[in-house]
């Protein structure tokens, strides 16, 4: 049901206990946003307006969604017969999802992230000679950040959700870890002698970098006036952030731009949103059983998430918005700004503050695999096989209860001549009681029960249940071969050229999906990285000195620095203020890239002189074993290491020029 605006009226106790509390704040930008003022109440009122909009229009997909995932959680409704037959017998099978769907998902997934999933993650090259040495040092430095907070977690979330609902979002963000380290200190001693060492703790910032939050697509609060693909083109876009109380107050200790949050504490209830409720069926499992965090509320029957006596959950609408701080009464000028709004319990505005990035975006990326270009909400891949998953579905329940059905004897009998408890009796080896009018009389005992003729007319149903699987799997483009099963047949259709040729036919399907998702979400994600860690990193990193660019920090920075370091290079921010080109995957997997072709091309190339003369050996040996799967090729390359005698010798000689960091010169023989 789509959402009405008088259900973002706050209740009159809520209003009553806010307007009776008094709690002292020092505002930014010298704002007055104390939830009892008249700018509090007019903000708060666009912010809701704003969700109450980007909600109406997302959740008329809420239905077809709840399809989607009834399908990858195996769910379907027992009736009350299946139910009582679950019961009684548990072993008997009862009806199911046939996870076909689920099956054509994982595969597209298991390639996206083959796609994706290479080392380094984003890629990045300077725009001048200037930039190299500062953009691969960017990128080391990103991809450190990638690998502490797991990033690669993050989009395979983003990457699920596209397959599932059509749509993915993540929110790149800075995140900073705050908290005590313990190191040792000198104390004592007398004009530097006698000194003692002992342990200290101390406040410090342990790390800092970049970090991807997915953004529920039931809980997303995009604008519905825009494609899915052009998110910076629209007014505002938000979501909602399921949290609790707890979580908020320490983040209003550390972060100086949260406020208010110590009014969410004297509210005894309400502090959920109603755009937080749970319209998902992922926690459905087999059989109708449920995870009980939430309770049914209002006709539609949607899931509210309720606290106990113990927790204090609560939601806040975070919502990026393209304004006029005129018209919204922030400032005095008249041309659009983009600020961040964060709303907790639909009453309480805990923070406003104007983005101030450098790339001037929205930090959201999104994905939309199937996209058709224009729609806000496009439809998924497995929305579009979801007709012949349910006539699948159908079909195999159909054949599984026609069989149960069968299995078990269909009788005639006459109760007047055969005891009825008998011949019920499930007991195998059971004895079967005449009753007084048949005894001595066989032949009337022999006539009085007798068996029905059994038809199983849904044999055919496995075979029909095939060939809809067959033509899932083509539609959905993960036939057998992305799956890693050879197709039936004889020698002459197994051939090497076919099979070589499917394979490149279903891989070309799958790299436009992986085409699309790059240029869609890692572009943008690359771009945030890079753009967030020129502007917030605030502390030294190290980076190892290895992988891609090996060589080139080696001459840059020279050998004798590598090895005093133990393969790693201090980064600090002012090395990265540089200008970069995020460089783009092309959707190929590691083995996909006509590898056996470059095999061929090398043996030639190096059995021929003249060809061996204008093309390098050594590099087109690096590509074919990067698209075979090797991470760091460069990590197998010999370095020449001379002892210090030679390297004095040499240097003497003028064949060495000693390494000057201030003059920037490199050394080299």
């Amino acid at each position: 049901m789509p959402y009405i605006a008088r259900g973002n009226e706050p209740n009159e106790n809520r209003n009553q206990t806010l307007a009776s509390t008094n709690i002292d704040y020092d505002y930014p930008f010298e704002l007055d946003l104390d939830p009892k003022g008249e700018l509090h109440k007019k903000l708060l009122g666009k912010v809701m307006s704003c969700a109450n909009e980007a909600a109406s229009s997302i959740s008329t997909r809420f239905s077809s969604w709840n399809e989607i995932d009834r399908t990858l959680t195996a769910y379907i409704d027992a009736d009350e017969a299946e139910r009582e037959l679950n019961l009684n017998d548990p072993r008997k099978p009862i009806s199911i999802v046939f996870p076909n769907s689920y099956a054509i998902m994982e595969t597209i997934l298991s390639y996206l992230i083959a796609a994706f999933y290479q080392d380094p993650l984003f890629q990045y090259e300077g725009v001048g000679p200037e930039d190299l040495i500062g953009s691969i040092m960017l990128e080391k430095v990103v991809d450190l950040h990638c690998n502490r907070h797991k990033v690669c977690l993050d989009l395979h979330t983003l990457f699920r959700d596209g397959l599932s609902y059509g749509i993915g979002f993540v929110a790149p963000t800075w995140r900073k870890e705050t908290g005590f380290r313990t190191v040792m200190r000198e104390t004592g001693g007398v004009l530097g002698m006698f000194k003692q060492r002992t342990k200290a703790v101390e406040e410090a910032v342990l790390f800092e970098g970049n970090a991807l939050e997915n953004i529920d697509p039931y809980l997303a609060l995009p604008d519905p006036n825009v494609p899915v693909h052009k998110l910076q083109d629209g007014e505002f876009f938000g979501w909602i952030e399921r949290t609790n109380y707890m979580n908020l107050l320490s983040k209003e200790q550390t972060d100086k731009d949260y406020f208010n949050v110590r009014y969410i504490g004297v509210l005894n209830s309400g502090t959920t949103s109603i755009y937080g409720n749970d319209h998902s069926e992922r926690e459905r499992k087999w059989a109708g059983q449920r995870f009980d965090r939430y309770h049914e509320s209002g006709a539609s029957g949607s899931k509210v998430r309720g606290g106990g006596s113990t927790t204090r959950p609560t939601d806040v609408i975070n919502m990026f918005v393209k304004l006029v701080p005129s018209e919204w009464g922030l400032g005095k000028s008249e041309y659009p700004e983009k600020w961040l709004f964060s709303v907790a319990a639909d009453a309480i505005i805990i923070r406003a503050k104007p983005l101030d990035l450098d790339h001037n975006r929205f930090p959201i990326a999104s994905i939309a695999p199937d996209f058709d270009g224009y729609s806000a909400i496009p439809v998924s891949r497995l929305e579009m096989l979801h007709g012949l998953q349910k006539v699948l579905d159908w079909m195999f329940n159909v054949h599984v209860a026609n069989v149960r059905k069968t299995i078990n004897d269909m009788l005639i009998y006459d109760p007047y001549l055969i005891n009825s408890k008998d011949i019920n009796s499930p007991e195998p080896g059971k004895r079967i009681r005449i009753r007084q009018p048949g005894w001595g009389r066989p032949d009337i005992a022999r006539n009085a029960v007798f068996q029905l003729n059994v038809n199983d007319v849904t044999r055919q149903n496995v075979q029909d249940s095939s060939w809809i699987v067959q033509w899932q799997q083509k539609i959905g483009g993960a036939d057998d071969v992305s799956m890693g099963s050879l197709r039936q047949g004889g020698p002459e259709r197994l051939s090497s050229a076919e099979f070589q040729g499917t394979q490149m036919g279903q891989l070309s399907r799958l790299g436009r999906i992986a085409r699309i998702i790059g240029m869609q979400a890692m572009q943008d994600i690359g771009m945030f990285f890079a753009a967030h860690t020129k502007q917030l990193m605030t502390e030294d990193q190290y980076i190892k000195i290895s992988g891609r660019w090996q060589q080139t920090l080696l001459d840059e920075f020279g050998l004798g620095e590598a090895v005093k370091n133990k393969g790693r290079m201090k980064v600090s921010p002012f090395d990265l203020l540089v200008n970069y080109d995020v460089k783009v995957r092309d959707g190929s997997i590691p083995g996909g890239n006509f590898s056996g072709v470059w095999t061929q091309m090398f043996e030639t190339i190096a059995k021929n002189p003249e060809l061996a003369q204008k093309f390098d050996l050594t590099r087109i040996f690096m590509h074919i074993a990067r698209n075979n799967g090797a991470k760091n090729v460069q990590e197998f390359i010999k370095t020449k290491v001379m002892p210090d005698e030679v390297v004095q010798d040499q240097a003497q000689k003028g064949n060495l020029v000693p390494f000057n960091p201030a003059g920037g010169a490199t050394g080299g023989i």
